[in-house]
């Protein structure tokens, strides 16, 4: 079986801040990571390989940033990923999430595959996007926000129970498909020290504009149909009213003199 993981380079969440006159993420010095749910993509796909796989099995990673996201391949290659392709060229810089997806399409388009694994989103941008615009650019079937995967003994199909807003869904899909993993699928592994040394030594295929055969005008900031022209975070809230009652029955009446001067009761 053939797997693709697309994953993405993305800043430390604890570590981000936003410049107060640009609006923008201030990226300088911040610590980058591998992309939590694109964390879980891997380990999924390494498990259906090892539970599933045969001797022409393999998992890719993918991923389209600057030189240093070539740090979040090498991860996944120590987890158990076979090899990699690193999408890299200025041309590819300020994507959309539409241009992003077609961008990683067009490279996967050229490549075998049965199953492709997303992370359900990527935490700095939390659009859920990507994934599923690859699936309609690729013409084939998504699952999204998966959190248990079944592989047909016959290889032929999958099950994903997928999270609702209502509860869980059972989808049976022929493949190849695509699923977008959410939170609770499974716990990643750590990558040893022999996983970390084999990583070097594994194919990794750098891809740039030329390369990958796409107009530059269909390509990176020029390419994308939407812009982000600001990013800032939320208003603090203020803080709640605090009732000091002697007990419960004081407490209580305090609480109902206070909401009906407001009018709510």
């Amino acid at each position: 079986m053939k797997i693709i993981v697309p994953v993405k380079q993305v800043p430390e969440v604890a570590e981000v801040k936003v410049n107060p006159e640009t609006g923008t993420l201030i990226r300088d010095g911040v610590p980058s990571i591998l992309n939590p749910f694109d964390e879980l993509a891997v380990e999924e796909a390494i498990r259906i390989k090892e539970a599933h796989g045969g001797d022409d099995s393999e998992v890719t990673v993918i991923t389209m940033g600057p030189p240093q996201a070539v740090d979040v391949l090498y991860k996944a290659m120590a987890m158990g990923a076979d090899k990699a392709v690193h999408m890299t060229d200025r041309i590819f810089a300020g994507a959309d999430t539409w241009v992003t997806a077609l961008t990683l399409a067009e490279q996967i388009r050229k490549m075998e595959f049965d199953l492709i694994i997303c992370g359900k989103q990527a935490i700095d941008g939390d659009t859920a996007q990507v994934g599923p615009e690859i699936a309609e650019i690729l013409r084939i079937p998504q699952i999204c926000y998966v959190r248990k995967v079944e592989i047909s003994e016959d290889g032929k199909f999958v099950t994903a129970h997928r999270e609702t807003d209502e509860g869980y869904e059972v989808v049976k899909a022929k493949l190849p498909v695509l699923l977008t993993a959410t939170k609770g699928l499974n716990e990643p592994r750590l990558p040893n020290i022999m996983g970390i040394m084999k990583a070097k030594k594994k194919p990794l295929e750098v891809v740039d504009a030329e390369k990958l055969g796409v107009s530059e005008d269909r390509l990176g900031l020029k390419g994308s149909p939407t812009t982000v022209r600001k990013v800032f975070p939320p208003e603090q809230r203020a803080g709640g009213i605090k009732i000091d009652g002697e007990n419960p029955k004081e407490a209580a009446r305090q609480l109902v003199e206070f909401l009906a001067k407001k009018g709510v009761i």
